[in-house]
């Protein structure tokens, strides 16, 4: 019989580990797979989880970057890094698009504004100038709120992108609004530099906690397993996928000091 491990990846942020665990507990009791790990790094996926990683002796690890959406890093350094693993390896989806993180973000701002035509729902993204996940992310879950929520307006804004951070507030239009960090966990960015660029000092506008420990995030994460591991039992390769190419594609290599001479 085939051993299989799940394996939550993500950066450790400093607040990000007791989340992980969370979900990895959960997970745990619910799925069928042999083992629930977590494995987190810092800065450089390959340097700090190769050690780890060459240890799993499954014979398919399903690996999920637990993140809200691809960034520099579960493009290139996490999947070189995952080249280390004995096994197979199925480099899965982030949670992105899943329903479950809409339901999410709109409960994180309905616990802390009612959803009404008086009120305007801010979803604050990372964004990136030469990667557009994160930007894509936020924009597929205000199309799914302006659809399903009661909220007056539903607009986006992102840290390194326009419509940028800073100016969100002379773009509502409502008498309240809620901002809600459509990230993982909390960070640096979440607990400073959202705050301070929301002016939140100023009032008008309330700020509500990212995707944590919610159940929900859990439901999209044994998804995403699930979905693999059928495929996996269909003999499906996935050589498809966007994260099967990204597989094929990233290498350690030899100028990092990681790679093969």
């Amino acid at each position: 019989m085939t051993s299989e491990t799940l394996l939550l990846v993500g950066r450790d942020t400093g607040y990000s580990r007791d989340v992980f665990e969370t979900h990895a507990e959960r997970l745990a009791e619910r799925t069928a797979v042999d083992e629930v790990e977590v494995a987190t790094y810092e800065s450089e996926p390959v340097r700090e989880l190769r050690d780890r990683l060459c240890a799993v002796s499954s014979d398919r690890v399903y690996a999920i970057p637990l993140c809200a959406a691809h960034a520099h890093e579960t493009i290139d350094g996490v999947p070189a890094a995952l080249s280390y693993v004995p096994g197979e390896v199925r480099y899965c989806e982030p949670l992105g698009r899943s329903p479950a993180v809409t339901d999410v973000l709109l409960e994180r701002g309905d616990d802390l504004v009612g959803a009404d035509e008086d009120a305007t729902l801010v979803l604050v993204g990372f964004g990136s100038s030469s990667k557009p996940y994160h930007r894509q992310t936020a924009e597929y879950h205000a199309s799914r709120l302006r659809e399903r929520s009661a909220y007056g307006e539903v607009l986006t804004c992102y840290l390194l992108q326009n419509p940028a951070v800073e100016c969100v507030r002379y773009n509502v239009s409502t008498p309240q609004a809620v901002a809600v960090p459509l990230f993982a966990t909390r960070c640096e960015a979440t607990e400073r530099r959202v705050p301070e660029e929301l002016e939140l000092d100023r009032g008008g506008i309330e700020y509500a906690e990212p995707l944590g420990e919610h159940p929900r995030i859990t439901d999209a994460l044994h998804a995403e397993l699930e979905k693999q591991r059928a495929l996996a039992a269909g003999e499906d390769s996935a050589g498809g996928s966007f994260e099967a190419e990204l597989l094929q594609t990233r290498r350690p290599v030899a100028t990092d000091g990681e790679g093969p001479t």
